[in-house]
This record gives structure tokens, sequence and C-alpha cells, in this order.
């Protein structure tokens, strides 16, 4: 009986503790994707990707030029030529599915390792406004499960303010920005 008491009573002081615990919630991915940072970051990546790109065609090329000249060819060759320029041929669209994957897997790489100080400045950012605000909780808005945005305070605004994210930036803006680069990207090509 004394240890249902002492639980209750437990669960009673975490409800307590809990109710009277200053929540919060915050747009974590509003805060990192319009960081100044990240626009330098996209950039890099941008670039990063044009490279990769322009040596994948360059590599492409070359596999058609081979390609080409061996269906021109290939009757005209003994069969120890056709055999060393399909083993040729084989061999570079080997190479082209492995510098797809490396490249894919390096820029995966670059991209976490541009956008991690930026995580972290922002977390450093909210875990200052907690403290300043004498918050217990601060939730992310764009993974929690649910939460009451009525009962909580939203420091996004503030947040934003620490990362000098302009008032007049929104994610539906850079959507659009980034919407239109890639579709004149796509025109140029």
């Amino acid at each position: 009986m004394k240890k249902i008491l002492m639980f209750a009573s437990m669960a009673l002081l975490s409800v307590c503790a809990f109710a009277q615990s200053k929540i919060a919630h915050v747009n974590f991915t509003e805060i990192v994707q319009l960081a100044p940072e990240a626009d330098a970051a996209r950039e890099t990546m941008k670039a990063s990707q044009k490279e990769a790109e322009s040596e994948f065609q360059s590599m492409y090329e070359e596999y058609q030029t081979k390609a080409n000249q061996y269906n021109q060819k290939k009757d005209t060759w003994t069969p120890a030529i056709r055999e060393a320029k399909e083993k040729e041929l084989g061999d570079i669209q080997q190479r082209l599915q492995e510098f797809q994957q490396q490249i894919s897997q390096e820029l995966q790489q670059q991209q976490a390792q541009l956008f991690a100080p930026i995580y972290e400045k922002a977390q450093e950012a909210i875990n200052k406004i907690a403290k300043d605000k004498g918050l217990t909780i601060v939730l992310d808005s764009q993974s929690a499960l649910y939460f009451d945005a009525a009962a909580t305070s939203d420091i996004t605004a503030d947040a934003r303010k620490a990362m000098n994210i302009p008032d007049s930036r929104t994610l539906e803006q850079l959507q659009q920005e980034l919407a239109a680069e890639q579709q004149a990207t796509a025109a140029q090509q």
C-alpha cells in the first residue's frame, strides 16, 4: 500500500511539474533554411553539382564517341579487336556508374558538412532564447506529432532575429527562388 501511495505521489508531482513547465515551439527548418549561411551553402553545393555534371558529361561523351565508333567499324574488325573494344565500352560504362554513385555520396557528405555549422548555430540560438525566457521545453513545430500551438509560445520570430534572417524572407519565397533556378537550369540544357 505504501508503494502504491508513493508511486501515486511521484506521478502527481511529475504531472504538476510538467503542467508548470514553460513550453514553446519553433520552426527549426525555417530557421536553418533561411539562415544567410544556408544561401552560401546552397551556392557551394550548386557549384559542386555543376562541376560533377560537367565531369559526368565529359565521361559520357567519351563513351558515346567510342560506342559510335564501335557500331560503325565492328563489322570490319577482327574478333580480337571487337572483343577489346567491347571490353573498353563495358569498362567505361562501369566507370560512369561508379562515378555517379561516388559523386552522389560525396555531394551528400558535402551538404551535411556545410549545413552542420548552421544547425549548430540555430540550436545554440534556440537554447539561448529558451534560457533567457525561462523555457523548459522547446518543440520543433515541423516534427512534433501533436502540440497545441495556442498553449505554447512560438519563438520562431526570436530565433529568426538571432540568426539575422530578414522579416521579409519566407520559406515559400525560398522555395519559389529555388524552383525558378531549377527551371532556368533546365531551360539552358
